[in-house]
């Protein structure tokens, strides 16, 4: 498939931006935190479930110094309904002690990497929710799919796709750029059965042409 040249990239992230004004993060956090904590368990998890299983969670525990002082048998039964509850569970207690250490969350990809659990996917949304950190691309399931049906890409590896997006998205829209990806994934450009007739970007999309 021929890959959009720059400025049909940029027309479909001027779109992308206009019909949702309203994107933001889809986990519910009050705390950079707790954004964290819900991005670690967001992994193979639906936004949704997370948000449930959180709203309790958080209501018991929400620093990272009483999330250190848990043992894994007492957070995984609390995660568990988010998958892998085991892994995240020590995931989440390991790196709970390092930030409570440092007294704050690392504000650089290489200090993100650092914590367990945490790959570029996380370290992206963080860097760009908490810290406003410009040219973050966060690929999850919507991204690695609407980037290659469009024609951004033609990678199904995160890294190379993070790379293709930060070519041509503007460094200070990419967070926006790719909570509007999201929403678009969700409501329109689904896994299954796409709404491509009704799409508003399928005059530009390779996919639809």
């Amino acid at each position: 498939m021929k890959l959009l040249s720059k400025k049909e990239k940029l027309e479909i992230h001027a779109i992308l931006l206009d019909i949702y004004p309203h994107r933001r993060c889809a986990l519910d956090y009050s705390s950079p935190f707790e954004l964290f904590v819900a991005s670690r368990l967001s992994a193979q998890c639906t936004d949704v479930r997370v948000n449930i299983v959180t709203r309790e969670l958080f209501e018991k525990y929400n620093t990272p110094e009483q999330f250190a002082a848990l043992s894994q048998d007492e957070l995984e039964p609390l995660i568990r309904s988010c998958g892998l509850g085991k892994t995240k569970a020590r995931d989440i207690i390991a790196a709970s002690e390092i930030i409570a250490k440092l007294g704050t969350i690392p504000d650089t990809m290489e200090g993100m990497l650092a914590l367990p659990g945490v790959g570029r996917k996380i370290a992206n949304l963080l860097l760009g929710e908490i810290y406003s950190v410009p040219g973050v691309i966060i690929v999850d399931t919507h991204c690695i799919r609407l980037s290659n049906r469009m024609g951004f890409t033609d990678s199904k590896d995160p890294k190379k796709i993070e790379d293709d997006l930060r070519k041509v998205i503007p460094p200070e829209q990419s967070l926006d750029f790719c909570h509007a990806v999201v929403l678009h994934g969700r409501e329109v450009c689904k896994a299954r059965n796409p709404a491509c007739e009704t799409c508003v970007l399928n005059k530009i999309c390779k996919q639809y042409l």
